[in-house]
């Protein structure tokens, strides 16, 4: 069983935070392009094992190469992606391809993102390596960005997504099963 989800990485930061003289506006400086890449991302509820696919968009297209990751990382494997309704995950080119490949989707109720591991394990990466910070390009940031969440030891990975909350709501399926 895994959590997915997408998220967006843009050149210029978040700003979370920034001081300036009292009575001094702060000066941002922005060119008029912002870069941007969509992250696909998974996290194995149990092992806590990470995927993470760099694309140029967020369309089914996309979504079906990043199943197709999935499939070969856990071939053999009954896989049971736990996801949002966004459109690239309920397009017909994607519902079939899972078909196909013996996946099966449990979607998310909308809105509520607190339920979805990886979208919870994004937002805390986001803080730590995005935000206030200004990379030299939108590469960089991804590279740092996926590095960063491959390299979480799992049990801070878990942290992270909300795994290991007592409140969490899958408690009793991770503690049966683990």
């Amino acid at each position: 069983m895994l959590f997915e989800d997408e998220t967006d990485l843009l050149l210029f930061p978040p700003l979370q935070g920034g001081w300036s003289p009292r009575g001094q506006a702060l000066a941002v400086p922005i060119s008029g392009h912002n870069a941007r890449r969509t992250l696909f991302g998974t996290i194995h509820l149990l092992s806590g094992h990470r995927l993470v696919l760099a694309q140029q968009r967020q369309r089914a297209v996309e979504f079906c190469e990043f199943l197709d990751i999935l499939l070969w990382h856990y071939r053999g494997w009954h896989v049971v992606v736990l996801l949002d309704e966004d459109s690239s995950h309920t397009a017909g080119e994607s519902q079939s391809l899972a078909e196909d490949l013996g996946m099966e989707f449990l979607p998310l109720p909308n809105r509520a993102p607190e339920l979805n591991g990886m979208d919870q394990l994004w937002r805390r990466c986001k803080q730590t390596i995005s935000g206030n910070f200004q990379y030299g390009s939108i590469d960089q940031h991804v590279d740092r960005f996926i590095d960063y969440v491959l390299r979480l030891p799992t049990r801070e990975a878990f942290r992270k997504a909300g795994l290991l909350s007592p409140d969490f709501w899958l408690r009793d399926y991770l503690d049966r099963d683990r």
